[in-house]
């Protein structure tokens, strides 16, 4: 969460990449500053760190409540327009990662790296893809250009969300033709190098799993589209899906935390500053009891005292014991006959589970088969790639059997077994039907998406699943849900006149109701 910055880059890696203003400055204004860094290291380090917190998307799609409404806490559960929440892509993007990007491809002009080039590209719109779909306009052709071209882009211009979502498609089909398994390996990627979190050890085997992973990015682009264009979210999906998407979880993209050099920052909060703050959604919780979602005990837990939570050996995670915070509600009404009151140093509601999902080695999860896959069962569905219901059928069973699978890769989980998963997939509520066919599909991505809250609102978003209903905190939002994120206070006091023109562009009015250009009402 973006108040609990976590991820101290404290190697010289990440000291490279940071440093205080006065050094950024220089290194930005100098293009000769660092031209013996590898730029491996430069896409290693903008391969973590930026997936993002708990507190703003998690909150908004009702996976998560913070129900203090005050200062520092009051934010999306009660539908506050507040700079602290609005600010965690951006602040997690720009000044370092895109930066970074940027930078690594310029020190790589004129070389032969032709695989860590493409990787770089294909990460690169991956990272702009969260922005757009967070702010809509944002700042692109001239981001992240400052150290090349002098102080004149530090306050650089916004382009239209469409017109990016546009290049980021080329970006992709052009970054996955120019991969090469005769090419060069690139031991750094933290996702697929020699020491990555699915590692392999030749260019040939790394380039098919980036193949996997832009294809499978240039899928979740295509289905942006299902609400503005069928027919070009049609088009991308089924070229996205010929050139080949990721087939199992050894395909995933992720970055694992061994608590000692790098933890998982963004779970820093609910583990240590403040846990009694934090609580698990009723409506996430009640979808976790009512199908007994395997899932469901490394997801949410009850602590003795929700204020320290690591103290509690032994927390219950049984469904029948667990109850999420009521959306919209303030702690002080918590206490009230109405609600379950308070318990220890908090209130006697569901935390996520600090030793799994929320652990600070808990692992973080970019792209992933259950995804994939659960993409194609939608897309199958609506006739977009072959196969029918059938198709749709396995693809949405598959997508949820390999997702239950992804948990046993967290601390302090189990594997849940093929009869358990066969169970659940035939119960009341997740038997896939194909007259609920969206619903359930949209709403298993929901699920797949807990520590992604990017793609979790997204998602919720173009789908319109699961059937959530609208925090009426005060009525700011007419009745409906956040649809992007306000601009950093920031830009309209150091970039006034871009900001400005933004805003204009994106139809006037910097808000939480403007809507993305995809999210077709």
């Amino acid at each position: 969460m973006k108040k609990f910055k976590g991820l101290l880059l404290i190697s010289a890696i990440f000291f490279l990449l940071g440093g205080c203003d006065k050094d950024f400055i220089e290194l930005n204004t100098n293009p000769y500053a660092v031209t013996d860094l590898d730029p491996a290291l430069l896409f290693a380090g903008a391969q973590r760190s930026h997936l993002g917190g708990w507190e703003t998307e998690h909150t908004i799609v009702q996976h998560f409540v913070n129900p203090f409404n005050s200062g520092a806490t009051l934010g999306p559960n009660f539908n506050a327009d507040i700079d602290n929440f609005n600010n965690g892509k951006w602040d997690g993007s720009y000044p370092n990662i895109i930066k970074n990007l940027v930078q690594a491809l310029s020190l790589l002009e004129g070389s032969d790296r032709v695989n860590l080039r493409s990787m770089l590209r294909i990460w690169k719109a991956q990272v702009y893809m969260g922005l757009v779909d967070t702010h809509a306009d944002i700042p692109y052709s001239n981001a992240g250009q400052a150290f090349l071209k002098g102080s004149e882009y530090f306050y650089p211009s916004y382009d239209d969300d469409a017109a990016i979502y546009a290049d980021l498609e080329k970006e992709l089909k052009e970054a996955i033709a120019a991969l090469n398994p005769s090419g060069d390996f690139v031991s750094a990627d933290l996702f697929y190098g020699a020491n990555g979190s699915a590692k392999t050890t030749t260019a040939t085997a790394q380039v098919d799993k980036w193949k996997k992973l832009g294809n499978s990015l240039l899928l979740r682009l295509g289905m942006r589209y299902s609400k503005l264009d069928a027919n070009k979210a049609k088009t991308i999906v089924t070229e996205a899906f010929n050139g080949g998407v990721m087939k199992s979880n050894d395909d995933n993209a992720w970055v694992k935390y061994d608590g000692t050099l790098f933890t998982n920052g963004a779970n820093g909060g609910l583990v240590n500053n403040n846990p009694y703050f934090y609580y698990a959604a009723e409506p996430l919780v009640e979808q976790l009891k009512t199908t007994a979602d395997p899932r469901g005990p490394f997801i949410v837990a009850t602590y003795a005292n929700p204020s320290n939570p690591l103290a509690d050996p032994a927390p219950v995670t049984d469904l029948a014991s667990q109850f999420g915070v009521p959306v919209g509600v303030i702690n002080t009404d918590l206490t009230k006959p109405a609600y379950r009151g308070a318990k220890g140093g908090g209130y006697n509601y569901s935390q996520m589970n600090v030793g799994v999902v929320a652990s600070l080695t808990a692992p973080d999860f970019w792209v992933t088969y259950p995804e994939v896959s659960l993409l194609l069962a939608e897309a199958a569905q609506r006739g977009w790639i072959a196969g029918g219901e059938a198709a749709a059928k396995q693809y949405y069973e598959d997508g949820i059997k390999a997702d239950i699978k992804r948990y046993a890769l967290y601390p302090k989980s189990s594997t849940i077994s093929d009869a358990d998963i066969a169970t659940f997939l035939a119960s009341p509520g997740v038997a896939y039907n194909a007259a609920d066919a969206l619903k359930l599909i949209n709403t298993q991505l929901w699920i797949a998406y807990i520590r992604n809250g990017t793609q979790a609102w997204a998602n919720f978003r173009r789908s319109g699943f699961p059937a959530l209903s609208p925090n009426k905190f005060n009525n700011l939002l007419n009745g409906g849900f956040i649809r992007r994120l306000s601009y950093p206070d920031y830009e309209l006091a150091q970039n006034r006149t871009n900001y400005q023109n933004a805003v204009k562009a994106i139809g006037g009015t910097d808000n939480l109701t403007t809507r993305v250009f995809w999210d077709k009402e």
